[in-house]
């Protein structure tokens, strides 16, 4: 039987059924919605932050890349106090030295656990020290930073008892213990009841099992740490999620365990604009502040309930670099164009490169006037820098102090303004910069402006980190590059950037490890002495000769320009006020991860 509804009847249950839908929409978006989730394990304490790109290891010892993992979950026998700048206990809660300051003994805390529970004693320091740090069949950036010495030795490491470990040197060596602080830039301890056999089965390739362990590809589960957090889930382009260690050893005042915090959101977000719009709908509790984002995040510190914090001068530098490899692969192709090669190994080509580029515009245009001119491969916040005013040499702005250099080393200019070599080469190349960093994907389309109206043409290509990185220190296949540093107070952890055969001396880089070795690589006279004085202020223990000699080292660079640096930006982080215990610092803040993490708290 058909039937027939009444219009009125209709039009009741065509609304009715609207309102359902409406009702069911709705449930939809808010059950999608992260922040709005009800569950128990939501109701933790957690805050979330950012990072621009996936990390490439989870391996501290095989870590290049800042920022990274570790500094949530690993730490050394010290640390640096972000607010003092002094070296402070960690997991050796004391230490002495000997009257010919070649002897240093560290005494481990009590009752020190792994994530895992298992008690971490003076064996993992040895571990750390003997099997990974000082074992040349693992490339690590810590090698560098503790060879003693004109013969390169590493120090003797002797355990004591089951909490005491002495590190024992041919030479006073003054930076020691700022090699010890952990993350970002110091040894961390790594457990040797996991890693131990790594370090001794090799591969197919007869290379230690070490090199592929703790790769991202990893269940977080079987990663043992001994940081305030441990990485429970890692879900490739979107977040990495850590949780509290159970065991960490720090305590508060009244004997409560640290971390207070629970859970710590790493979102993977690729596009920084991107970062500022979930940080401003709330979906950030942390955001590294751009240049360009800097006044519309500040405007909104009231309404938005954060607090934008200024920590002075980063402790990073942006410059670009040529690359002055010489050398050739076994068949004989080089690394670099030959003709390319003579240009960029020309120094007047370099510093008329450098007398192009207008940083002051930079500043005042990419940067919003929020950073400073830099000279130096040592940070300005550092006691060691050689500022302008005290003798260091500068670049400034002149283009046709720039035309006189190119000049007179033989380039030459011909009826379109376009620079040629003196065979009629037109002179470009291909400047490459991480393509998540939209300051300096500006930075570097000023750059191309700017080398443009002394002729040059250059070919911006920008690409993502991990390639830039992978090119860098793998294939070492690039012309130009653009980049931030990461430094320090102390300059000796730079020294894998300025030893010859460091690991980051990028800029004229040997292979690798278990790479193909180049024929005809060679350095120059002034890349030894820079190696030379880096040797020499780790034997100085004489704080004002220790300065001196660390000008010297500046006055070099600035004279040979192997980098040209650029920029130093501000140190700025928003924070959500619901962040307690808040001390911000520019040393080991970067990225929005606060120095002092194990102390913070959530209110709600």
């Amino acid at each position: 039987m058909i039937n027939v509804l009444s219009g009125s009847r209709r039009k009741w249950i065509a609304f009715a059924l609207i309102f359902a839908f409406l009702i069911f929409f709705q449930f939809v978006i808010t059950s999608c919605n992260p922040s709005n989730f009800k569950t128990k394990a939501a109701q933790v304490p957690q805050w979330i932050t950012t990072t621009l790109g996936d990390p490439k290891t989870f391996n501290f010892a095989l870590n290049e890349e800042f920022p990274n993992v570790f500094l949530f979950t690993a730490e050394g026998l010290t640390t640096i106090n972000g607010v003092t700048r002094q070296i402070e206990p960690a997991l050796a809660e004391s230490w002495q030295i000997s009257n010919d300051k070649k002897q240093i003994t560290f005494t481990l805390r009590e009752n020190l656990k792994w994530s895992d529970g298992q008690p971490l004693t003076a064996d993992d320091v040895i571990f750390t020290y003997q099997d990974i740090v000082f074992n040349q069949n693992i490339p690590t950036s810590w090698q560098d930073t503790l060879k003693i010495g004109k013969s390169r030795v590493f120090p003797e490491v002797r355990k004591i008892d089951n909490r005491r470990v002495e590190f024992i040197f041919p030479e006073p060596f003054a930076p020691f213990l700022f090699s010890t602080t952990g993350a970002p830039d110091g040894v961390g301890i790594l457990p040797k009841h996991i890693l131990e056999k790594t370090t001794k089965t090799k591969d197919a390739n007869g290379n230690p099992l070490f090199l592929s362990t703790w790769g991202t590809g990893t269940n977080p589960q079987e990663i043992v740490v001994n940081g305030p957090y441990m990485i429970d889930r890692y879900i490739p382009s979107q977040r990495i999620i850590f949780r509290r260690n159970p065991y960490y050893w720090r305590k508060d005042s009244q004997g409560q365990q640290l971390p207070y915090v629970e859970r710590i959101i790493w979102q993977i977000i690729e596009s920084t604009d991107t970062g500022v719009l979930q940080f401003r709908s709330g979906g950030l509790d942390t955001l590294t502040v751009s240049p360009e984002n800097f006044s519309l995040l500040k405007n909104e510190e009231k309404r938005g309930n954060f607090s934008v914090y200024n920590g002075g001068p980063a402790f990073s530098k942006t410059f670009i670099s040529f690359n002055l490899n010489t050398g050739k692969r076994k068949n004989g192709q080089p690394i670099v164009d030959p003709i390319k090669s003579r240009w960029f190994n020309n120094v007047n080509f370099r510093r008329a490169v450098a007398h192009a580029i207008d940083r002051q515009t930079m500043i005042n245009n990419v940067f919003r006037g929020l950073g400073e001119l830099h000279n130096s491969p040592i940070d300005i916040q550092s006691p060691y820098y050689l500022s302008p005013e005290k003798g260091l040499k500068v670049y400034e702005y002149n283009q046709n102090q720039a035309r006189q250099l190119l000049l007179k080393s033989g380039f030459k200019y011909d009826a379109k303004n376009q620079l040629l070599d003196a065979d009629g080469n037109r002179v470009s190349f291909t400047l490459m910069t991480n393509v998540e960093n939209k300051t300096r994907v500006t930075m570097a389309a000023q750059i191309k402006t700017d080398l443009e109206k002394i002729g040059i043409k250059v070919n911006f290509q920008p690409i993502s980190f991990n390639t830039l990185v992978g090119k860098l220190n793998e294939t070492l296949d690039w012309e130009c590059y653009l980049l931030g540093f990461t430094g320090s107070l102390e300059p000796n952890d730079g020294a894998n950037k300025w030893s010859p055969d460091g690991n980051s001396h990028t800029f004229n880089q040997q292979p690798q490890r278990g790479q193909e070795l180049l024929i005809d690589r060679k350095v120059s006279d002034w890349e030894e002495e820079i190696g030379r004085l880096y040797i020499e202020a780790a034997q100085e223990l004489d704080e004002n000769k220790r300065q001196e000699i660390y000008a010297k080292t500046q006055q070099i660079t600035q004279e040979y320009l192997p980098e040209i640096y650029l920029v130093t930006p501000l140190s700025l982080v928003a924070v959500r006020n619901r962040l307690e215990n808040v001390k911000f610092s520019a040393l080991g803040s970067q990225g929005a991860t606060l120095w002092n993490k194990y102390e913070l708290k959530v209110k709600e």
